[in-house]
């Protein structure tokens, strides 16, 4: 059989052969040559396997471009405006790198925003939201955003009320009527949801932006019956009797939540910033380098006391705190701005130029490149 089946695959010659009688030696030829030119052929035929067309990818994937970005590395801006260029990233996918965004500005950067504001997911319209909010100035926030007011979505039209909230009405402009319909309804919503914690948190920081300190009490006595040591609802609630002029109050609820939880960071933090609007600078200082030593790689306590220090005149302390900021986190704009206006100030230029080609690595298009020493 397999012989057979070996002998199906020879092509039919037409080549008039006798059983019984030898071939002449012409006939011979001729099989040998056609043997010759088919059977390498239908061979290359057989074992050859079709190669599939090479897969349509871009030159960096969406990983790569996540990483760099996070982490600072240099192209970095380059490969976050080519992926959110592409037209077949997954949502979720999208508005994780939206998040990255706000680290490289650029013209470039403000249109995948904008761009992001007319996706038809509503997730990668809230992260466009964000993006804008870091990118652009109060004035210039408002402009674009005010219209995601009137979005189909209702989570969107309330991420749009988080992102104006706060604007002074001049900067709001014409959207103040809109805004004021929106935060309504959003504060209709909250109300809705008694029992969960989170959600009274937020309505009384609402209510609060509105001055509307009663209503945020109750929303804040809701949080705290659900969850007593909600340290959110506790660094609210202090807030709200430092608005209503209850100072001693404000401080006695937060020296005792620290009491309660000695370890929390997040209360040495607030402690630091109380003391600061309360003009004590050098106690402030001691509450945020607590804060830096419970929590060594959070961002906002360690610019905190870097701000704190250089207040105080020292400089050069507060230029460590910066630099090790920008190590441990090589994307955070912010705290790599604030650093070369310090060596700026104390007139150390090739420290400056260092700062601005390792931004210049990682964004070319950064506006202070662009504008240099």
């Amino acid at each position: 059989m397999g012989r057979l089946r070996r002998r199906a695959f020879w092509p039919k010659l037409d080549v008039p052969l006798t059983l019984g009688r030898p071939m002449s030696p012409r006939y011979r030829l001729l099989i040998a040559a056609s043997l010759l030119v088919i059977v390498p052929g239908v061979l290359g035929y057989l074992w050859h396997e079709p190669s599939a067309p090479a897969p349509s990818v871009p030159p960096h994937s969406y990983h790569q471009a996540l990483r760099q970005a996070h982490q600072g590395q240099a192209g970095a801006a380059r490969v976050l405006y080519q992926q959110l260029q592409r037209t077949d990233l997954a949502p979720e996918r999208r508005a994780a790198l939206l998040a990255e965004l706000p680290h490289y500005p650029s013209p470039q950067a403000l249109k995948l925003a904008q761009d992001a504001l007319e996706n038809d997911d509503p997730g990668v319209r809230r992260a466009g939201i964000l993006s804008v909010r870091g990118l652009l100035s109060d004035a210039q926030r408002s402009l674009v955003l005010g219209p995601l007011l009137d979005d189909d979505e209702q989570s969107v039209r309330f991420a749009a009320v988080d992102a104006l909230l706060g604007l002074a009405p001049d900067d709001i402009g014409v959207y103040f009527g809109p805004l004021q319909e929106v935060l309504e309804r959003y504060q209709e919503v909250l109300e809705q949801q008694p029992e969960q914690p989170a959600a009274q948190v937020h309505l009384a920081r609402l209510y609060l932006h509105e001055r509307a300190f009663e209503a945020a009490a109750k929303a804040l006595d809701r949080a705290l019956a659900q969850d007593p040591e909600n340290l959110d609802a506790l660094i609210l609630h202090v807030r709200l009797l430092e608005e209503q002029g209850e100072h001693d109050a404000s401080r006695r609820i937060l020296a005792e939540a620290l009491v309660r939880h000695p370890k929390a960071a997040v209360l040495q933090y607030e402690l630091g910033r109380w003391l600061r609007r309360h003009d004590q600078d050098e106690y402030a200082l001691l509450a945020f380098a607590r804060a830096v030593e419970l929590g060594p790689r959070t961002a906002d306590y360690r610019y905190a006391l870097a701000t704190t220090l250089h207040r105080l005149d020292q400089v050069e302390a507060a230029q460590k705190q910066l630099e090790t900021l920008v190590d441990q986190q090589p994307a955070n704009r912010k705290a790599r701005v604030l650093l070369i206006q310090y060596w700026k100030e104390t007139g150390q230029l090739q420290n400056v130029q260092v700062l601005l080609a390792q931004l210049e690595q990682q964004n070319p298009d950064d506006p202070l490149v662009q504008q240099g020493l």
